[in-house]
């Protein structure tokens, strides 16, 4: 009988939910995605969660307002994997359209309500994008580096 093997620790963590496509999906899809990042070490107001919690408001009301068809919701998906440092944030909508950051002539000025949603996650994700998805409508993803919990964490009494 062959010896046992070592189970590998989990590296990588993935939380998936649907939300209806209004401001009260949008806000439920941040407070969701704040307490799963919590459970996974990355605690409340931490530079980390922050960070990842404005890409998901922005990406969810995005979702919510602008790729909203009748009848349809969004999904949320959050990937973290610990041994590379990175949490993907993922929300998928029906809507054909695809956003854009306006050139920088079109950016909007500080007067105005809006059109600031995507260029936060420019500001603070390390990459983000939009990708076609199975059926219809698209993916807008984004990647924030985060760091390991175990390592900032006190060694000792």
């Amino acid at each position: 009988m062959p010896a046992p093997r070592a189970q590998e620790a989990v590296t990588v963590s993935v939380f998936a939910q649907r939300f209806s496509a209004t401001r009260r999906g949008a806000r439920l899809a941040r407070r969701l995605a704040t307490h799963r990042l919590d459970l996974w070490g990355l605690p409340y107001g931490s530079p980390a969660s922050d960070t990842v919690t404005l890409v998901v408001a922005e990406l969810a009301s995005n979702a919510a307002l602008h790729g909203h068809v009748p009848g349809r919701d969004f999904e949320l998906r959050l990937t973290y994997d610990r041994s590379a440092g990175l949490v993907r944030v993922e929300v998928s909508d029906t809507h054909p359209g695809h956003p854009e950051i306006p050139e920088s002539a079109g950016r909007p000025s500080a007067d105005t309500d809006g059109g600031r949603g995507l260029l936060l996650v420019e500001a603070v994700a390390d990459r983000w994008g939009v990708k076609g998805r199975t059926g219809p409508g698209k993916t807008v993803w984004a990647e924030c580096a985060v760091p390991d919990p175990d390592e900032s964490r006190p060694v000792g009494p």
